[in-house]
């Protein structure tokens, strides 16, 4: 764990050094009330450990590193308004503290100066790695679209929730992990094989969200606990509990799930006991251990020092036991 924190430590000193613009206060005051909300920063933390574990020192991956975590709060910005998320990070939602407005604007900047962030690398680098962001932006807003999608639909399967999550989610943590793969010089196809590392990561970290969002703590989560249920959203918890549960027990569940009540804390207790009873609480925990398990398979082809793997092994971990 101390490579991880000295990975964070140097990114948050290169974040720190990035002067925004103080004018027009409305597009740039929201964009550093974001970037200063904290967060794991694990996108970045990623991309430093994936240049040093292709031999070249992690300073050489910092652009990279902001441009992936500049891009992922872009997406916070837009997928918060979306939401009507009330928080992000414990803190108010950009989109409450201002308007929808502004939050969209600052978003669109963000995504701008993620492009930006990647100006001195040289041109073929450059080449690769913008392509590689423009892929992954694609592939975003399409995980983004299914989500809402999802909200209103009947026939959500379980490889439908896991397209989508492949498509919201993993395809970043694969992206800043193969950002940082071709920055240390990594060959095409190792790049391709630690993306596929961070794409089942990403899955699993996913799930472990979707988990924390009905038992997680509200002290550490710093979302809304909850706020999947409020939403009828068809996470991993709900496809559990509508395979393990009785015929009683998913009749209450889809009921639930096509309500929407004022005062939603009931609702909250209810699909959750729900989802403790029918088992759905322990198969989700198994989920992330064996998406985690599938992760830690691709690292057995890299050609990289065992101090590399040791790194990628002790995140992965860090990551499926995660509270927050």
């Amino acid at each position: 764990m101390e490579r991880l924190t000295a990975y964070k430590k140097q990114f948050l000193t290169y974040l720190e050094s990035q002067k925004w613009p103080t004018k027009p206060a409305q597009l740039y005051a929201p964009i550093s009330y974001i970037l200063n909300l904290g967060g794991k920063r694990l996108r970045p933390v990623l991309t430093l450990m994936s240049a040093h574990a292709f031999g070249r020192k992690s300073e050489s991956a910092l652009p990279a590193a902001l441009a992936v975590e500049l891009f992922h709060n872009f997406t916070l910005l837009h997928d918060d308004i979306m939401d009507e998320a009330p928080l992000r990070r414990g803190q108010p939602t950009v989109h409450t503290r201002w308007d929808n407005n502004v939050a969209l604007l600052s978003g669109d900047a963000l995504m701008i100066a993620s492009y930006q962030a990647l100006e001195p690398y040289p041109d073929s680098l450059h080449s690769s790695l913008t392509r590689l962001l423009s892929q992954t932006a694609i592939a975003v807003c399409e995980g983004q679209q299914l989500d809402m999608d999802f909200e209103t639909s009947q026939g959500v399967t379980e490889a439908a929730y896991l397209e989508m999550i492949g498509l919201k989610t993993a395809v970043l943590i694969g992206c800043a992990l193969q950002m940082g793969a071709l920055v240390g010089g990594a060959s095409l196809d190792a790049a391709k094989v630690i993306y596929q590392f961070g794409y089942a990561l990403g899955v699993a970290f996913q799930i472990q969200d979707d988990f924390l969002d009905a038992f997680g703590d509200p002290k550490t989560f710093g979302k809304q606990v909850g706020g999947d249920i409020i939403e009828n959203k068809k996470t991993m918890l709900f496809h559990q509990a509508v395979q393990l549960g009785s015929n009683q027990q998913q009749e209450a569940l889809l009921a639930h799930f096509e309500t929407h009540p004022k005062k939603p804390a009931e609702k909250i207790k209810v699909v959750c006991d729900l989802f403790e009873t029918t088992g759905a609480k322990k198969a989700c925990e198994q989920k992330v251990e064996d998406y985690t398990t599938q992760a830690l398979q691709q690292l057995k082809t890299l050609a990289i020092s065992s101090e590399g793997k040791s790194e990628f092994e002790q995140f992965a971990k860090y990551l499926m036991s995660r509270s927050f």
